[in-house]
């Protein structure tokens, strides 16, 4: 007989407990379900002699192939030193000069001491620098080679009126490098003299050194102005 104590406790799953319980399969034995329903497969594989994880999970791996890993070595840089490539280097110094003293290329005429370039009244020095870029498509040219600096004065003089008449502004004046001269190039430096002082002064917006294809350290390229310089801007 329940005691009163039992009889006041509240069990919602006593019956569903008492029913599991009566329907309970009989527990497994060294890993092998005792029962009919269970997988076959399972169990043979269960039930096999000397069952081992680890052995089931090397025969699974035995035909998987590791990927190679690259390790790279830390004593050797990935790029090489400086002095691997000096025999390449000294390769290409050669060929730059070989192609500078046949053909002239690679030649910068405004790395040279013989550049020289200047700008008028009130004109931003970077002027000159466009001029000597070929910025300007030169309009006309004057040859000077062979002249005594008093008939290139004079020759000089009629050229920059008659450019300034015809509203030519770009030009191109040829005097020579002045190789044979004894101190400095005679013709060039009078032209320079001539374009920093004196009439054409005012009319001058800049000067510079012509490119190599027109003539290099041996020719001036000249920009003249739409009208000469103001009192005003001179004095600027």
């Amino acid at each position: 007989m329940k005691s009163s104590k039992d009889s006041l406790r509240y069990r919602p799953f006593q019956k569903l407990t008492e029913l599991l319980d009566g329907q309970a399969l009989p527990a497994a034995k060294n890993g092998v379900c005792p029962s009919p329903e269970c997988p076959k497969s399972l169990g043979e594989e269960r039930a096999a002699p000397g069952y081992d994880e680890t052995l089931l999970f090397q025969e699974a791996m035995k035909d998987v192939v590791p990927i190679e890993r690259t390790v790279g070595d830390p004593e050797t840089p990935k790029c090489p030193p400086p002095w691997r490539n000096a025999k390449d280097s000294e390769g290409e110094v050669v060929t730059s000069l070989q192609d500078l003293v046949n053909h002239g290329r690679g030649f910068v005429v405004s790395d040279t001491p013989e550049y020289m370039e200047g700008t008028g009244y009130g004109v931003h020095r970077g002027m000159a620098a466009r001029l000597h870029r070929g910025d300007f498509s030169i309009q006309d040219h004057l040859d000077l080679h062979g002249l005594v600096v008093e008939d290139a004065k004079e020759v000089f003089d009629d050229f920059l009126k008659r450019s300034i008449l015809l509203s030519k502004r770009a030009l191109l004046v040829i005097h020579g490098r002045g190789l044979s001269s004894s101190e400095r190039p005679v013709l060039k430096t009078k032209v320079k003299e001539w374009l920093t002082s004196g009439l054409w002064r005012k009319w001058i917006v800049a000067f510079a050194s012509a490119r190599a294809c027109d003539g290099g350290a041996g020719a001036t390229y000249i920009l003249l102005r739409r009208n000469p310089a103001t009192k005003r801007q001179r004095k600027r």
